[in-house]
């Protein structure tokens, strides 16, 4: 008997009925295998954010504009600003926004985020950074563009599991996995023991780590 998998499949059934648009993007995500965020993780996502209620949201890894989209639909007061490197998903995106009609509240910054913090910084201060992009990037996203959050604002890191290797005692079989496994675990490790945040993290989706800056860095 599989007792996490039918409390997964549980808690989904009993999610809402999802607009039109939403549920077409999950579908071709799902056709195309591109990742998006898992039902019961993007919940939990949503759920933090209609309590805070930020004003300003910074996406790193925009892929199709599944979860901006979820984000702007439920926060009607919300402006997304996103980065997203890749030039086909990049237009897809701004596709996607438009058919849901969320273009007005909607800022695509396109370019490895890596490069283009210079650019997002006058957008900001933000309320809510959403890191979804290169997992073994994580720790450089996090440095760029973690003082670009005001002190009270929250940081989501998705995929911190990544697919159950990271809590697993296996190795995993090739050497980029085993890599990208260890800056994983050393990322989660850094946001835990970090003095300047409260993080949790929580085992929805493929792993969502939440942390609330509580204090700035005045080194």
């Amino acid at each position: 008997m599989d007792i996490h998998g039918d409390q997964i499949s549980y808690i989904k059934s009993l999610v809402r009925e999802r607009h039109d648009v939403i549920l077409e993007l999950e579908t071709y995500a799902k056709e195309y295998e591109i990742p998006i965020m898992e039902l019961d993780g993007i919940e939990t996502l949503l759920q933090f954010l209609r309590v805070q209620q930020p004003a300003k949201i910074l996406e790193i890894g925009t892929a199709i504009g599944y979860s901006a989209i979820r984000m702007l639909n439920d926060l009607p007061q919300t402006k997304v600003i996103s980065i997203e490197r890749d030039e086909e998903r990049a237009k897809l995106a701004l596709d996607n926004v438009r058919k849901a009609s969320f273009q007005s509240r909607f800022h695509l910054v396109e370019g490895d985020a890596l490069d283009v913090s210079g650019d997002v910084e006058n957008k900001g201060p933000f309320d809510v950074l959403f890191i979804d992009a290169a997992k073994g990037q994580y720790e450089r996203f996090f440095t760029l563009y973690e003082p670009m959050v005001s002190v009270g604002g929250l940081i989501f890191s998705d995929n911190v599991l990544f697919k159950g290797m990271v809590s697993s005692t296996a190795t995993p079989e090739s050497r980029g996995l085993r890599a990208l496994v260890k800056k994983i675990r050393a990322y989660n490790e850094k946001l835990m023991n970090d003095q300047r945040f409260q993080s949790v993290l929580l085992p929805v989706g493929d792993g969502l780590m939440v942390s609330k800056k509580i204090e700035v860095d005045n080194e």
